[in-house]
């Protein structure tokens, strides 16, 4: 244990003094009976004699309690996730029909994530935003697992992979406030001009300071693709704004990295995971990237990704924990007191 404050534990030495203090209140209050009309001397001694000293007890704990929290002390405890929702991106790209991965690329994934739904806690909200060409949320985070499994299973494949799209989206999901806008950021300022009204009437964004990657503990993205970028957002400056909102991007690669030439419907399909740009996204965001080049493999990965969600050791101030266990133990004192002795002794 560390102290942020630790030259405030030599309060702690006041303690002793108050034992000596009660006593010696005791005694006067014992001189002053004496004196007292008979009445008060049979109301006072009424009642257990060991109950007036339990609020009085509990008193001096609460003091001791504070006295410590003045100090700070700051502990490493093993604490449930902290992150609240976590959106799955996952690529719906034709390139993901391919049966490389068996019984396909896209079944695999599918089975992947509904693995990993099983393995997070129950208190934390999931959402799924599929991306081919463009980026859309499926199914907006929430607790509700069946509902996410349905997006799943109701994904339907299309043309193109826009990664950075679907990593704005994630964003925006994350922080509506900011008002981020994937047309605008593919179609520049003609798209802007033709949202000038609206943004007027909503408001400017709300305003942000970048934060240190990985640092927002209240969410991560993870992110699976089987291709590289072939339109929208630049997928590294869409890695920027992620890192600079602190959100995590944990990114498995699905594909082969040499690349090579399919027949899909009658069409080439080139195939290429492009892990230089997909490795670098989770550096820069303090994520982890992974290759998974089977459907054991993907499951690996996602179960992985899942169990280390579970928990998370860090140091914690324990302050606040325990200024609340000191006004319990003293609201406990008072109302023992008023209970028992009808005012606070």
């Amino acid at each position: 244990m560390q102290f942020l404050w630790p030259y405030n534990l030599w309060l702690l030495l006041v303690l002793p003094l108050l034992p000596a203090l009660y006593v010696w209140l005791l005694r006067r209050r014992g001189r002053r009976a004496l004196r007292l009309p008979s009445v008060h001397i049979a109301r006072a001694a009424g009642g257990p004699h060991w109950r007036r000293h339990v609020p009085p007890a509990l008193l001096f704990a609460a003091l001791a309690v504070l006295l410590f929290a003045l100090s700070r002390p700051v502990a490493p405890l093993t604490l449930p996730w902290a992150q609240t929702t976590i959106l799955l991106a996952m690529d719906i790209s034709r390139s993901m029909r391919v049966a490389d991965v068996q019984p396909s690329r896209m079944v695999a994934a599918q089975e992947a994530a509904k693995t990993f739904l099983a393995e997070v806690p129950r208190q934390i909200e999931v959402g799924l935003v599929t991306f081919a060409g463009s980026a859309q949320v499926a199914q907006q985070a929430t607790l509700d697992r069946a509902s996410v499994v349905a997006a799943i299973d109701a994904i339907q494949m299309q043309y193109g992979t826009a990664i950075g799209n679907a990593i704005v989206v994630c964003l925006s999901e994350l922080f509506p406030d900011h008002r981020l806008d994937v047309g605008e950021m593919t179609y520049g300022t003609r798209r802007a001009r033709s949202l000038d009204e609206r943004a007027k009437a909503e408001g400017a964004p709300k305003a942000f300071t970048p934060v240190a990657p990985g640092s927002h503990e209240a969410a991560t993205i993870i992110l699976l693709s089987d291709g590289r970028r072939t339109m929208g957002v630049d997928t590294l400056e869409a890695a920027k704004m992620a890192a600079e909102r602190g959100v995590r991007i944990h990114v498995v690669g699905l594909g082969t990295p040499d690349g090579h030439a399919v027949l899909g419907e009658g069409a080439a399909m080139y195939l290429q995971l492009d892990e230089p740009t997909l490795r670098r996204m989770a550096e820069m965001t303090g994520g982890e990237y992974h290759h998974a080049g089977t459907a054991e493999a993907l499951r690996s990965v996602y179960q992985h990704l899942g169990s280390r969600a579970q928990v998370s050791r860090r140091e914690t101030e324990l302050t606040a924990l325990l200024a609340l266990a000191a006004a319990v133990v003293l609201a406990g004192a008072v109302g023992l007191s008023l209970l028992w002795f009808g005012r606070v002794a």
